[in-house]
């Protein structure tokens, strides 16, 4: 009995489960089919590569250059040869020291790991927030704006980091994988900067972006419904958190990109004198990874 109680609750904990009141979940914003073939690493979610589209100028994103996806944690070693075989020497870790420790990247021997936080947990916010959440006193609304304010603090608070992450990736010479906890929000922000200097359109980039809810919803729907069937255990829980925290949205990337514009004045000058890519260099970039 003891053991069925350790697992529940250990579940519990895994999935992130929380309480709700509510059966009625709101509906998230998809991307678009994506034209990619589908590629599946077992018990590593929201995985992909980016390639196949088109840029403002017509010319094609190369296949199998940039990888995405949550974190590696439970990256099973049956599955080395399954990242080898796509070519990935390098893997860029986004998360900050906090979520490293507790869930470190389970990786081949002989891939290069590099780990580039632009958000570190002083404080420990995140473990606050969260009794917060579980006692009902953080709502819908107080979550939503958290996350507006993240993706807004994400991209201008530690621009060298910004600037390092980008450029790694932008300088490999061989097929990169970078990732966070769940692959959705540090990893698309950086997604969608590296389509901007490529000079993709908004379309696009954000495209690609609300593709994280795709690849999470068998994901998010068994968590929510979890939650539903044991809202016993958190009844002061609101599930509009939970799903604000699970899902993406164009009002955030939204954030990001008019804090840009608000701070630098556009984009391009962000990209020029933040991220120290000139015209000339971006036009490399656009030659090296599109045809």
């Amino acid at each position: 009995m003891k053991n069925l109680i350790k697992i529940l609750f250990l579940t519990i904990s895994l999935l992130c489960i929380f309480s709700c009141k509510t059966q009625h979940f709101s509906v998230p914003e998809f991307g678009e089919n994506n034209p990619e073939k589908d590629l599946k690493i077992k018990k590593v979610y929201n995985f992909r590569t980016i390639g196949n589209i088109k840029n403002i100028d017509g010319r094609t994103l190369k296949e199998g250059k940039f990888y995405r996806s949550a974190n590696l944690y439970k990256l099973k070693q049956k599955s080395f040869d399954e990242i080898k075989n796509l070519g990935i020497k390098e893997i860029i870790d986004l998360r900050n020291s906090k979520e490293i420790a507790q869930k470190p990247d389970n990786l081949p021997a002989d891939i290069i790991y590099k780990n580039y936080s632009a958000f570190e947990d002083k404080g420990d916010q995140l473990n606050q927030a969260k009794k917060l959440v579980l006692k009902g006193k953080v709502n819908g609304s107080d979550a939503d704006k958290r996350m507006l304010d993240f993706y807004k603090e994400y991209v201008t608070e530690n621009p060298e980091i910004i600037k390092k992450i980008i450029i790694e990736i932008l300088d490999s010479d061989q097929p990169i994988l970078y990732h966070c906890t769940a692959g959705k929000d540090r990893t698309g922000i950086t997604t969608a900067l590296i389509l901007t200097i490529l000079k993709f359109d908004k379309q696009t980039i954000y495209n690609d972006y609300l593709l994280s809810n795709n690849y999470r919803k068998k994901l998010v729907d068994k968590r929510l419904n979890l939650a539903n069937n044991l809202h016993f255990l958190y009844p002061k829980m609101d599930v509009e958190v939970l799903e604000k925290l699970s899902w993406v949205e164009t009002d955030y990337l939204d954030a990001a990109f008019n804090e840009i514009n608000n701070k630098y004045g556009s984009i391009d000058t962000y990209i020029e004198e933040v991220l120290g890519i000139s015209e000339n260099k971006r036009q490399e970039y656009i030659q090296k990874f599109t045809y």
